[in-house]
């Protein structure tokens, strides 16, 4: 039998997802509504079978196994716990919404509670089996662990956040904007550190994971590298993508994953 899901958000990212499914490379499911703030993308994702749901209300009614999340922090926050409580699974892009501990910890209760699961996907970066592995092998030790992302960024891609200026145009070196821990960045970038909130919660958390943000000019794209430590170990892992769009089908690698006979963790 087919596992159900739901798109919330059908920007560009859902719309990779969707994408996916009418190739047939999420054959183990089905697709059975989308929701998003523009009528007309959920419209060419949904076609004229797929239901389009216009509240958090419609789309729980249908019950899917599945919501896949491409929307947005808030828009995680407002379904997640109500989703998990109902028995239904969270695959969620938004990560950043999880630095937020009180949502966190209510948002792992709800999913006890209604027997669910949020599944993290690896968005931009990866390596999360060798950094959970790191992390429990300094916690079985009583060790000492650090870990840390440092992503370099064009300046346009900081445009309309708090770490842009107009200087950065201009530059003709690489300038560090930020440097801090997980939790400060997501404050600052909502929509642009989802990647360096997701390494923390598999490692160090995100008050303790350190974010770098550097500006090059001319750059296109994102690089992260992130790096974490502990006695005799040390792992990185470097990840360029030259759009987004790695971050959408990382989210159908996982489902893939979810309904195969064989598992790669």
């Amino acid at each position: 039998m087919k596992k159900t899901f739901a798109i919330l958000g059908c920007g560009f990212l859902g719309g990779i997802v969707a994408e996916a499914y009418k190739k047939g490379l999420l054959e183990g499911y089905e697709l059975i509504g989308v929701m998003s703030r523009s009528k007309e993308k959920a419209e060419k994702i949904a076609g004229d079978s797929i239901r389009i749901c216009n509240s958090d209300e419609e789309l729980l009614s249908l019950h899917p196994d599945y919501i896949v999340e491409t929307a947005s922090v808030k828009a995680l926050k407002d379904i997640a716990v109500n989703a998990l409580r109902q028995g239904i699974s969270i695959v969620p892009l938004s990560i950043g919404a999880f630095a937020d501990k009180t949502f966190y910890k209510d948002a792992q209760a709800a999913a006890i509670e209604g027997g669910a699961k949020i599944h993290i996907p690896s968005g931009a970066v990866g390596g999360f089996d060798v950094m959970q592995t790191v992390a429990l092998m300094a916690e079985a030790h009583g060790g000492a662990l650090t870990a840390e992302i440092s992503t370099h960024k064009g300046p346009k891609s900081l445009m309309n956040t708090p770490l842009f200026s107009e200087e950065l145009m201009t530059d003709t070196h690489e300038r560090k904007v930020f440097d801090g821990k997980a939790a400060e960045a997501i404050q600052l970038l909502p929509t642009k550190v989802n990647v360096a909130v997701a390494s923390a919660l598999a490692s160090a958390g995100p008050d303790e994971t350190g974010t770098k943000i550097t500006s090059v000019p001319e750059f296109v794209g994102d690089d992260h590298c992130i790096t974490i430590t502990t006695e005799g170990i040390k792992a990185v892992v470097d990840i360029y993508s030259a759009t987004s769009a790695i971050a959408g089908w990382s989210v159908v690698a996982l489902m893939r994953n979810l309904v195969s006979p064989v598992v790669f963790y």
